[in-house]
């Protein structure tokens, strides 16, 4: 989700529910000890909870970055051993560290000792011909016994070799059934399912299965989707917001970015899909992707206008 689950779209997301944990874009542990961490690592008090996607190998820069996001009030630092891009592989992280187990452990025992927040893994259930349950079993054994206890599972295997991080995430086959075994196998652990669920009558599915469900492109292509969230997985009394309310709710959001400097194209880009199938979404689109300058909320509200 890199350049997409940005500040501004999580924030944008937050509008929608406000009990759905966030996640960050992946960042580097390099780029939090040494890089601009207001850029980086800064967000909203509103996006609690909210976690940060770490990516990384080397268990002491791990665990210094870890001291960095925590204290800035993160409520989770997830480790990312999922990602299958080459460029993600020649620095040691991501999907190839499937293969080994053991480093993550350390990785995670040296990040819990230097937190008090929770310490969680991303991962794919194999990777090239690594791709078997006594593998993922292991692999989740070794880390758990580390003191991770929640696992979020992409339910497909990962070609490191062959295919674009593109076609990772659409040819190899979606597996569900792997991860449910892996909730079975670990009832203790927390088992997340991701991949290809694209409807919460889908994820309410899953959840007869594993304790949770992560949602990527799907709640960003079609946003909307989460302002169902909070009452029907969550147990939320009060409805759904309408979209028009989810907007006026983030113009003051915008308007205080506004004043810092911020361009409205970096908030406005996320919300595209926000119409998605509804009346007006054409419309909505066009008129959001003008160009403009300075109009930050003026240029927001016409687009409402047009579609109301």
């Amino acid at each position: 989700m890199m350049d997409w689950t940005t500040r501004e779209c999580r924030v944008f997301h937050r509008h929608l529910s406000r009990h759905a944990r966030l996640y960050t874009e992946m960042v580097t542990a390099n780029a939090v000890i040494h890089g601009d961490r207001e850029r980086l690592l800064g967000f909203d008090d509103c996006e609690h909870p909210v976690a940060l996607q770490l990516g990384g190998s080397d268990p002491a820069a791990l665990a210094q970055a870890a001291r960095i996001v925590a204290d800035m009030g993160y409520d989770e630092i997830n480790l990312n051993c999922g990602c299958p891009s080459d460029r993600v592989q020649s620095g040691r992280f991501g999907a190839c560290l499937l293969a080994e187990p053991e480093l993550v452990a350390d990785c995670v025992a040296a990040m819990r000792a230097a937190v008090d927040i929770p310490v969680t893994v991303k991962t794919r259930l194999g990777i090239d011909d690594l791709d078997n349950d006594e593998h993922l079993g292991h692999f989740i054994e070794t880390v758990a016994a580390a003191g991770c206890e929640v696992f979020i599972l992409h339910a497909r295997k990962a070609w490191l070799n062959g295919l674009s991080p593109k076609e990772n995430r659409e040819v190899p086959p979606l597996q569900y059934e792997r991860v449910h075994g892996m909730k079975q196998r670990f009832p203790q652990l927390c088992i997340v399912i991701n991949g290809g669920i694209d409807t919460l009558d889908a994820a309410e599915q899953q959840l007869g299965a594993v304790d949770g469900v992560m949602l990527g492109r799907a709640a960003y292509k079609d946003p909307y989707l989460l302002a169902q969230v909070d009452q029907r997985l969550f147990g939320a009394q009060s409805g759904s917001p309408s979209r028009e309310k989810v907007v006026e709710g983030l113009l003051h959001f915008v308007a205080r970015e506004q004043d810092r400097g911020m361009a409205v194209k970096h908030v406005s880009r996320h919300m595209l899909g926000l119409y998605n199938g509804r009346p007006g979404a054409r419309v909505w689109r066009r008129r959001l992707s003008q160009p403009q300058s300075g109009c930050g909320v003026a240029h927001i509200r016409h687009a409402l206008a047009a579609v109301q």
